[in-house]
C-alpha cells in the first residue's frame, strides 16, 4: 500500500500499520519510485564552504561584466572563474539531478542542472565562438542557490534534532552500588546502580533504595517533579533532584522506554501526511511545467527576435523561478517540528497522517476503565450511624482491612494513610469467605464486609440509609459495612476513581465543539453514572471486547469522524478501526502499535493539546504552500518575458534570489510553530 516505506529490519508500516514485506536487494534502491534524498551526501558545512568560495569568484566576474577594465587575457577570465564555480559549487546540483532523474522522479534539482548546464554551455560557446555570455548570471545563479540550500538544510536538521536531543538525555556512564563507574552499555538486568542528586538515571528500573524527586518533564511532559521511594519505577534519561538513589535495573537497551520513544519519533519523521504528498506530487507536476514552459520560452524568443543570447537567458529564468525549493520545504519542515512540539508537551506522533486527522474529528471515544477512571477501586463516601464519626468509621474498618489482600481492603487501608489515621493493632483476625473480615480491636469485635457480612451478624440498617446506599449501588458503587457485633456502625462507598483529569478533558473538548462518548464492558448503571458525572454525551455499556471495533463503525456509520482513546489489548481493534487512534502510554504494547499517537502519561487533558497542535499544524502547512506556489504565478510570466516590451525582465540571478527568498520565509514561517503553547 505504502511502496516508499522502506527499512533495514521487519516491522509495521508507519503509514498504515500493516506488516512490511521482504524486498529484493536489487531493487531496494528504487523501491516504490520512493523520491532520492536532495541532501544526500550533503552536510551544511560543506555546503556553506562552497557558497563562500562561490562567492569570492562572483565578485570578479560580476565586475568584468559590468565595467570597462581590461588586461591581458580578461576575455578569459569569466570563462575560467565560471568554470570553477560550475564544477565546485554547481556540480551538487548535477549529482543530485543525476539521482532524480535515475529515479525517474525529477524535480528541484533537475531545474537546478539543467539552468546552469544550459548556461554554462551556452557561455562557453559563446567566449570561442563570438556573442555574449551568461557568465556573471551562472556565477550569481550558483551561488544564491548554493546560500538557499544551505539555509535550507540548516533549517531541516534544527528542526529534525528530536533524536539528537532524546540520545543526549543519557548519560555516558553509569555508577554501580559498589562504586565501579562502567559504560551504560554493559549494564545488565538485575545491576545495581547508584543515582547522585542531579544525576542523570542510567538505565529504565525500579529503586531498590532510598527517596527523592525526579524530575521527569522531558520524557513525559510533567512538569512537576515525581516522588520516587522504594519500589517506585524510574524511567532512563530523567534526572534525579536533591535525593541519593539506589536502582535495580529492569530495561536496557532497545528495550527502555527512552529507546521506544526515539523509535516512535523516527517513524514519525519517516512517515508522510496527505499534505505532504500533494506537496510531492505538486513538485513534480512543477518540475514538468516548469521544462515545458523553459522550452516554449526559448522557442518562442527565437522565433521573436533570434537572439539566442535572450532567448537562453529567458529559459534559465524560467527553470530557476519554478525550482519547487520552498514547496519540497513547506510541509516537511512543518510536520518535523510538530513532531518535536508533541514530545515536549507529553504525546509521542508515531504517524503524521493520525495528527492531521486529529484537527477534524467530531467526537472523542474513551474506554473507560484506566482512561477516564485509574483503573483502581477508592473510597467515594463514608457514613457513620450513631455515636461514633466518619473518621473513626474509617479507622476501624481499615485496621481489621489492614490483615487483608483483597483489593477493596487495600483501598479502604490507602484512604487511612491518605488521612494519616494512626491504625491500633488487631487480634483475633478471621476472614469469613465470602462475607469479609473481622478482628478484634482495642476490646470490641469488629466485622467489615459487603451485604452479605449483615446477614451473618444478622443485623438491620436504619431506613433513611439504607435508601441512601441502594441509591449509591445503583451507581455501580461497592457498599462496606463496619459492625461491632451485629450494631451497624457505618458504611463506607467504593468505586472506579475518576480521574480530575477526566472532568477537565470533557469540559475543554466541548469547548472545542468536540463530542464526547464512552465504552466500557460494566453494568448500565455504572456507565450511566461515570457519565452523568463528567458530563459525557453518549456512553456504551455492557461492551465485550470484540465488539469495541463494532461501536466505532456504528459512530462512523452516523457519518461521524471518531477519534478513540485505549490502553487495553482489547481497544487495538478499535484504535485501528477509529479515524484517529490514541494510545494511553501506561497501556499494552499492542495497543501502542494500534494507534497513531501516544500519550506518554494517563492524562487525557492531553487529547485537547493533539487536536490544537493538529489545526496549528495544518495552518502552518497550508500558509506554507501558498508562499511556496503563490510567488510562481506571478514569476515565471515575468521570467519568460511577458512584459520585455515594457522594458520589465527578471534576469537569473534575481529569479534565483526571489525563489531562495521564498525557501527563507517558508522556514521562518515554519519555525514560528516552535512558540506556540498547546
Amino acid at each position: 500500500m505504502h511502496p516508499e516505506v522502506v527499512r533495514e529490519q521487519p516491522g509495521i508500516c508507519p503509514e498504515c500499520g500493516m506488516n512490511l514485506i521482504p524486498v529484493q536487494e536489487g531493487r531496494r534502491a528504487n523501491h516504490g519510485k520512493q523520491g532520492p534524498d536532495k541532501h544526500a551526501g550533503h552536510n551544511t558545512t560543506a555546503f556553506l564552504q562552497k557558497f563562500w568560495v562561490s562567492l569570492l569568484l562572483t565578485i570578479p566576474v560580476v565586475a568584468l561584466n559590468f565595467s570597462s577594465w581590461t588586461f591581458p587575457g580578461s576575455q578569459y577570465a569569466p570563462f575560467a572563474l565560471g568554470t570553477i564555480v560550475f564544477f565546485y559549487g554547481g556540480w551538487v546540483f548535477i549529482k543530485g539531478a543525476t539521482r532524480e532523474l535515475k529515479s525517474r522522479l525529477p524535480g528541484m534539482m533537475t531545474l537546478i542542472a539543467i539552468a546552469i548546464s544550459t548556461a554554462y554551455a551556452y557561455s562557453v560557446f559563446s567566449t570561442f565562438f563570438g556573442g555574449e555570455t551568461l557568465f556573471w548570471e551562472l556565477t550569481t545563479l550558483i551561488t544564491v542557490m548554493l546560500l538557499g540550500h544551505w539555509l535550507e538544510m540548516r533549517s531541516v536538521s534544527s528542526a529534525q534534532g528530536a533524536l539528537k536531543e532524546l540520545s543526549k538525555l543519557l548519560p555516558d556512564t553509569a555508577e554501580l552500588s559498589d562504586g565501579k563507574i562502567v559504560p551504560i552499555a554493559e549494564l545488565k538486568i538485575g545491576d545495581i546502580v547508584s543515582v547522585r542528586p542531579g544525576g542523570r538515571i542510567p538505565a529504565d528500573g525500579v529503586v531498590s533504595e532510598g527517596q527523592a524527586e525526579v524530575n521527569e518533564s522531558m520524557i513525559t511532559g510533567e512538569s512537576a517533579p515525581v516522588s520516587k521511594k522504594p519500589n517506585s519505577e524510574v524511567i532512563a534519561g530523567t534526572v534525579n533532584g536533591d535525593g541519593f538513589l539506589k536502582i535495580t535495573v529492569t530495561k536496557i537497551g532497545e528495550a527502555t522506554f527512552l529507546s521506544g520513544v526515539m523509535r516512535l519519533v523516527a517513524e514519525a519523521q519517516a512517515s508522510k501526511s496527505r499534505l505532504q504528498i500533494l506537496s510531492d506530487r505538486a513538485a513534480f507536476y512543477l518540475t514538468l511545467i516548469a521544462v515545458s514552459g523553459g522550452i516554449i520560452t526559448f522557442t518562442a524568443w527565437m522565433l521573436v527576435n533570434g537572439d539566442l543570447g535572450f532567448a537562453v537567458g529567458r529559459l534559465v529564468a524560467v527553470l530557476v523561478i519554478a525550482c519547487p525549493h520552498a514547496l519540497g520545504l513547506a510541509v516537511p519542515l512543518v510536520a518535523s517540528i510538530s513532531t518535536t512540539l508533541a514530545a515536549r508537551n507529553g504525546f509521542l506522533v508515531k504517524q503524521r497522517i493520525a495528527l492531521e486527522s486529529a484537527r477534524s474529528v467530531d467526537v472523542i471515544l474513551f474506554d473507560k476503565t484506566g482512561t477516564l477512571t485509574k483503573g483502581e477501586y477508592g473510597v467515594t463516601d463514608i457514613w457513620a450511624i450513631g455515636a461514633v464519626d466518619e473518621k473513626e468509621v474509617l479507622r476501624l474498618a481499615a485496621a481489621v482491612d489492614a490483615r487483608s489482600e483483597h483489593f477493596i481492603s487495600k483501598a479502604i487501608v490507602q484512604r487511612a494513610n491518605e488521612k494519616k489515621i494512626r491504625l491500633s493493632s488487631v487480634n483475633n483476625f478471621e476472614r469469613i469467605a465470602g462475607r469479609g473480615v473481622k478482628g478484634v480491636l482495642d476490646g470490641r469485635e469488629i466485622l467489615v464486609g459487603g451485604e452479605a457480612m449483615l446477614e451473618y451478624a444478622k443485623a438491620a440498617l436504619p431506613g433513611d440509609l439504607k435508601n441512601k446506599l441502594a441509591d449509591e449501588g445503583s451507581k455501580g458503587k461497592t457498599v462496606i459495612y463496619v459492625l461491632e457485633g451485629s450494631t451497624v456502625l457505618g458504611a463506607i462507598a467504593l468505586a472506579d476513581l475518576i480521574r480530575e483529569e477526566s472532568r477537565e478533558a470533557v469540559a475543554a473538548l466541548k469547548k472545542l465543539n468536540i463530542k464526547t462518548a464512552m465504552i466500557t464492558g460494566d453494568s448500565e448503571n455504572v456507565a450511566k453514572w461515570v457519565s452523568g458525572e463528567l458530563g459525557i454525551d453518549e456512553y456504551f455499556a455492557r461492551v465485550l471486547p470484540q465488539e469495541k471495533s463494532a461501536k466505532v463503525k456504528l459512530l462512523q456509520e452516523r457519518g461521524l469522524r471518531v477519534g478513540m482513546v485505549g490502553d487495553g489489548i482489547n481497544d487495538a481493534p478499535a484504535l485501528t478501526q477509529a479515524d484517529l487512534g490514541i494510545a494511553i502510554g501506561a497501556g499494552t504494547n499492542v495497543a501502542i502499535e494500534s494507534a497513531g499517537i501516544i500519550l506518554m502519561k494517563n492524562d487525557p487533558r492531553d487529547i485537547v493539546k493533539i487536536i490544537r497542535l493538529s489545526k496549528l499544524t495544518y495552518s502552518k502547512m497550508i500558509q506554507n504552500l501558498f508562499w511556496a506556489t503563490g510567488y510562481n504565478v506571478v514569476a515565471m510570466p515575468l521570467a519568460a518575458g511577458v512584459l520585455a516590451g515594457q522594458g520589465i525582465l527578471l534576469q537569473p540571478a534575481v529569479a534565483a534570489l526571489l525563489m531562495s527568498l521564498s525557501t527563507v520565509i517558508v522556514a521562518l514561517n515554519a519555525i514560528l510553530l516552535k512558540k506556540k503553547h498547546l
